[in-house]
């Protein structure tokens, strides 16, 4: 009987990816994967390590499952550390928790049957890779549901922000060859995904290191011509790396959604100098201002730092003042939190943990109101849907629209006269608010 694996997959989607694709080794190799970690005889935590947050939460789960394994009735003989934690604090994850029986840097994924068998074994391997070296090409058992998946165009990051820690963990800017995303964005098609989300630290990027310019445009194109996604959506693209050329693709592209991902950070000059951001407030203040004008419509989401060092309340100003003239609809708010190895971990000026909170909070605060009239102006208008699922105890259906990334947005729920598989599209004529998520009725499918 083939031994049954776990696999807890943390952290962002580029993490989950990286999940599918051990899963694919795991299963090649003639392991068997289960969901109930109680039939488990190993589980493989792929974490991340980015944030202190996500560290918490990863070793919080660490921890349970070596209590599980531990209690005497317990199947689990194994737990298996991989992913950006590991990579991080290579030197201290056995030393901390000693219980776990194997450790896989981020940079060896290809080496997990290695990993779990040396563990079942008892031989508590360690096992890093070069984390510069080329992207392998792997396999992938999809996590996500038939309908969607995530498309990932390369590995590591040549941005060099000074509060991340990404390229200490992952390595230089590394873009996968082009042909080998499009025979992947032909099987997930073949598969039936209706959505290919495009991810990467920095898509914009993408060819970058090929070729001395961006290759995103032309790769967008030749991915929209293959047939069977109807949403290609946008995660991830630095403000720095838009280029009039990128907004044409995303403006003229029907299967390129109007939703895009710009990770702005901050509006200040002081403060973007200091986190080397390669970009002046001016210049996103443009950027945002042609990216409405030329792509009507467009959703953007973004994420902005507060109480960066030297962060005072005129910078802080600053960044408000931007938040309330391009009333960004999706933006998610971080308070500075220190990397161990990064230059802002050693910046001067901080600012204490009372005013960020305040910051963050009034941040919220004003978002809450932006969110809220642009889903009321949803009201009275029929809006395309990828259907989820059906809600038993609401009794109704779910899914999003083209304003909703998957597990970092809203929902849709909606009546439907007749049952919907998961994945269809449907048009939706929304009624009502409930709750911040938009409601409606089902009009058609299409």
């Amino acid at each position: 009987m083939a031994e049954k694996i776990g696999l807890i997959s943390l952290g962002c989607a580029k993490n989950l990816v990286d999940s599918e694709q051990m899963l694919w080794l795991l299963d090649e190799a003639g392991y068997e994967f289960t969901t109930d970690i109680d039939e488990a005889d190993a589980v493989v935590v792929n974490t991340c390590g980015f944030i202190d947050e996500a560290k918490a939460e990863a070793i919080e789960n660490i921890l349970e499952l070596c209590t599980i394994k531990a209690e005497k009735e317990s199947k689990l003989r194994a737990v298996i550390v991989t992913g950006c934690l590991s990579e991080r604090y290579r030197s201290e994850i056995y030393k901390e928790i000693p219980e776990v029986d194997a450790v896989l840097g981020c940079s060896a994924l290809g080496e997990i049957v290695a990993a779990v068998k040396g563990a079942l074994n008892g031989e508590k391997p360690e096992i890093f890779g070069d984390k510069n070296a080329p992207v392998a090409e792997i396999g992938r058992i999809k996590a996500t549901p038939p309908y969607y998946a995530y498309v990932k165009l390369g590995e590591g990051c040549d941005n060099r922000c000074s509060y991340c820690a990404i390229p200490g963990i992952r390595g230089n800017l590394r873009s996968r060859a082009r042909e080998a995303i499009l025979e992947e964005v032909r099987g997930l098609a073949a598969d039936g995904a209706k959505e290919l989300i495009i991810v990467s630290q920095d898509i914009t990027k993408y060819g970058v290191d090929l070729c001395g310019e961006s290759q995103l445009p032309s790769l967008l194109k030749e991915i929209c011509a293959v047939e069977g996604p109807r949403w290609i959506r946008l995660h991830y693209a630095n403000p720095d790396g838009i280029t009039d050329e990128l907004i044409d693709v995303i403006a003229n592209e029907p299967k390129i959604v109007k939703y895009l991902d710009v990770p702005v950070q901050h509006a200040d000059d002081k403060i973007l100098s200091a986190m080397n951001r390669h970009y002046t407030a001016e210049y996103a203040d443009r950027l945002f201002t042609t990216l409405r004008e030329r792509i009507p419509g467009l959703v953007l989401r973004s994420t902005v730092m507060v109480g960066f060092p030297g962060e005072g309340e005129a910078e802080f100003a600053n960044l408000m003042k931007f938040l309330k003239k391009h009333r960004i609809e999706r933006a998610g708010v971080f308070e500075f939190s220190p990397q161990e190895g990064t230059p802002a971990a050693d910046m001067e000026d901080k600012v204490d943990e009372k005013t960020s909170a305040r910051r963050a909070q009034r941040v919220r605060e004003l978002q809450q109101t932006i969110m809220e009239k642009f889903e009321d102006g949803f009201v009275g208008k029929t809006i395309d849907v990828i259907c989820e699922g059906f809600d038993r105890v609401a009794e109704v259906w779910y899914g999003r629209s083209f304003a909703d990334s998957p597990d970092v947005d809203g929902k849709v729920f909606f009546q439907a006269k007749k049952p919907l598989p998961e994945g269809a599209m449907v048009k939706v004529n929304i009624t009502e608010l409930m709750d911040g998520d938009l409601f409606g009725e089902a009009v058609q499918n299409f």
